[in-house]
């Protein structure tokens, strides 16, 4: 048994498409084609930016923990503090009522 390795670069392989949709494609449609194309890609590398922007607004959060926290309601008044939200007098599931909208970006809850 033969096996035949083609050492195709990377450019390569762009004018091997290249051609075989000229080839398919015809010299009429291919203008066409190669505009849907290219706004496809252009779509694509937008909204792909557009996601990194909003992943890197969302990790650049600081949150500075200095001691261990102890008990799940500690840690949702240090989410509370982080997020600006005012936790004393509010029970658990106010809290966590509070955090979430918050969090979602919902302002229909108003803080006492």
């Amino acid at each position: 048994m033969f096996e035949y390795s083609l050492n195709i670069l990377g450019s390569e392989w762009i004018i091997i498409v290249f051609v075989a949709l000229i080839a398919l494609l015809g010299t009429n449609r291919f203008p066409d084609v190669a505009k849907k194309l290219g706004r496809a890609v252009g779509q694509y590398n937008k909204t792909k930016e557009e996601l990194q922007n909003q992943l890197a607004g969302i990790t650049n959060t600081n949150l500075n923990i200095t001691n261990p926290v102890q008990n799940e309601r500690q840690k949702m008044e240090f989410i509370a503090k982080s997020l600006g939200i005012d936790f004393l007098g509010k029970t658990d599931d106010e809290l966590k009522k509070l955090i979430s909208d918050k969090m979602s970006g919902s302002n229909t809850t108003k803080e006492n």
